[in-house]
């Protein structure tokens, strides 16, 4: 699928604001799949169509996670999780992408997990870094994604977490042993 086209899908799906974010996201994910020896190509689409499913109406989502045998875990946690497993599965099925790195990359955007390919690696990353982000801690990331991706992950994920914890808000596991992976494979 031509960048155009793909462009054209996700943008009746999103704000236009998103759409912006979007952009960024496939911009930093090219740039981060060439550093890396990623395929730039895949980086791209999975980057476009990361944020789906975004704005889909929250019992909607609910009822695809239930129906399609998702992780039922999902449903006990912010629901801010489950626009990536179910755009996911949406961009498999009303856009046609069968591609499972793609499809991968997408699904495991927000929570990450062990074993994460490169292709996901980066478009977490994407996600965190793009330059339409701005936060406590984005600059240190930005700045380890040129020379470690890895520990960039790992900055990114701590960072998410403590945000999370300061929020009082409950931290999806899959998270956890996404970050003990990283971590774990960084000492060895």
């Amino acid at each position: 699928m031509k960048r155009d086209q793909a462009l054209a899908i996700v943008k009746e799906q999103i704000t236009q604001h998103r759409y912006q974010h979007t952009l960024g996201v496939m911009e930093t994910a090219i740039i981060l799949a060439e550093r890396y020896g990623a395929d730039a190509k895949k980086a791209e689409l999975a980057a476009i169509f990361h944020d789906y499913a975004k704005f889909r109406d929250k019992d909607e989502m609910k009822a695809i996670i239930e129906e399609q045998d998702m992780d039922p875990e999902l449903l006990k946690y912010n629901s801010e999780l489950w626009h990536a497993p179910v755009g996911a599965y949406l961009v498999e099925k009303e856009v046609g992408i069968k591609d499972s790195d793609i499809i991968d990359a997408i699904r495991y955007h927000t929570s990450g997990r062990p074993n994460m390919t490169l292709l996901e690696k980066i478009i977490y990353l994407a996600d965190y870094i793009e330059p339409g982000r701005h936060f406590p801690g984005v600059e240190e990331v930005r700045e380890m994604a040129k020379s470690n991706l890895d520990r960039a992950l790992i900055k990114s994920i701590r960072n998410s977490i403590e945000f999370l914890m300061k929020k009082n808000q409950r931290i999806f596991p899959l998270t956890f042993h996404t970050y003990n992976d990283l971590v774990k494979k960084e000492a060895d």
